[in-house]
């Protein structure tokens, strides 16, 4: 990336950039549905997503201490198996799902700005609300990674306020007889409901993007990677005391998208409705520029390496032309389709990008540094939650083997073109420690 002057990201607007990508649309959107099969126990699930983002984050924040790169786990996957086929479909595949994420944070923020608006409103404002929060997001993108990391550092900053302060509150007024265990659910649906809390944390990726950056990757991505999960876990955990204390589950389920909105009323009245639909709004937006962020930097790596066209590396402004290509994919995406589906497709692709890059992390242990049991446990539990996330999603749909074996077929098949078109030779995988540290 194109950046004049010292390296902006420091530690805390790393955190922050990976609390912007987590708090967005899937703690807001998703928490009815995940009332739906863990009840009031989704707290449960919510600490338990959280120790699997957390071993992960170890795994990707050695990575990227060893490795630092504006590509990300592009880089990681490069250094474990080398430079060609197989690591760029996995990179087309971990670029798909994340335009694909970003659409249906774009359509969650237009769904909550007609909110505001009368009911007879057109429901064509929800387009335009959709399109006009991408435009304005790649618009500060292209300003560079100074002003993306201001803009995120005074967005998180709002909205977690709110949501602490909410979780506080909530807390203080909750009823303790609809937290009762004897009102759980069986064990196995608290794990089924990781297939969608896990979703509001998959963002925490967004900072191994942000290494370049930094002025010591080697010292704050990884503190940065922990902090930020640790600080997203016991807000979530907060929020689910807040929400399941002071309203009954079928409320919450019967809420869907305003759960959170809908547990403000017993505590602040109509007042907190309203400013916690609109921390709604600023929490999507915050995760659309985060997570814009994140996807130009993995473009502009795969441009780099040979796996995309050379237009997405080309610069514009003090970004690259990647960014208006994924803007414009972004766009068409939230228009054109109903991406409920696809979303869980995505869900599921990036946690088994994420294991297949713990699992390349095993050669690169004397390089990392890492323990091999929690990379092994990372892998483990990763795994595992694609498991169930595949599992809970062919439970609604049939078509989702065929969906994601689609989203395969369309990574490596782009990914093989390319190097038939351009005559790039697939290479052997690249020797560990080519790259001295710095």
């Amino acid at each position: 990336m194109y950046r004049p002057g010292s390296k902006p990201i420091g530690l805390w607007s790393a955190v922050s950039m990976g609390i912007g990508s987590m708090v967005g649309a899937g703690i807001f959107a998703l928490l009815g549905e995940a009332s739906a099969i863990s009840g009031s126990a989704v707290y449960l699930s919510f600490i338990i997503g959280g120790i699997i983002a957390l071993f992960s984050g170890y795994s990707l924040g050695k990575l990227g201490a060893r490795y630092p790169s504006a590509g990300g786990i592009v880089e990681y996957l490069t250094q474990a198996f080398g430079s060609g086929l197989f690591t760029g479909g996995m990179s087309i595949l971990l670029y798909l799902t994340a335009v694909i994420s970003l659409s249906l944070i774009a359509k969650a923020f237009g769904n909550y700005a007609t909110t505001f608006m009368a009911d007879e409103t057109s429901p064509l404002w929800r387009h335009v609300f959709s399109v006009g929060i991408v435009l304005l997001f790649v618009a500060i993108n292209l300003r560079g990674a100074r002003d993306v990391a201001v803009w995120e550092r005074i967005i998180v900053f709002v909205k977690f306020s709110v949501l602490v302060a909410f979780a506080v509150a909530g807390i203080l007024y909750l009823d303790p007889a609809l937290l009762s265990p004897k009102d759980y659910p069986p064990v196995r649906d608290i794990f089924f409901s990781l297939a969608i809390t896990f979703f509001a944390y998959e963002g925490f990726r967004v900072i191994t993007n942000t290494a370049e950056d930094m002025p010591d990757p080697a010292r704050q991505l990884p503190r940065a990677m922990v902090i930020s999960i640790l600080l997203v876990m016991l807000l979530y955990v907060g929020i689910a005391f807040a929400v399941f204390g002071n309203l009954p589950t079928e409320r919450v389920i019967a809420a869907k998208d305003f759960a959170l909105a809908e547990a403000a009323l017993p505590v602040f009245g109509h007042i907190g409705f309203t400013v916690v639909a609109i921390t709604a709004l600023i929490s999507t937006a915050s995760s659309i520029n985060a997570n814009l962020y994140a996807v130009t930097n993995v473009t502009y790596q795969l441009a780099k390496d040979g796996e995309l066209p050379a237009l997405f590396g080309k610069p514009i402004g003090h970004s690259r032309e990647g960014l208006l290509v994924s803007g414009i994919l972004i766009i068409l995406l939230a228009l054109l389709f109903d991406l409920s589906e696809i979303a869980a497709i995505g869900s599921i692709s990036i946690l088994f990008v994420h294991a297949i890059t713990h699992i390349g992390h095993l050669k690169l242990l004397r390089e990392t540094g890492a323990s091999r049991v929690v990379i092994l446990l990372a892998i483990l539990v990763t795994l595992t939650a694609a498991g169930l996330a595949l599992d809970y999603a062919s439970r609604s749909s049939d078509r989702v083997a065929v969906i994601l074996g689609a989203f395969f077929a369309v990574s490596f098949s782009a990914e093989w073109l390319l190097h038939r078109l351009t005559g790039r030779r697939i290479l052997p995988r690249i020797p560990a420690g080519w790259r001295t540290p710095k």
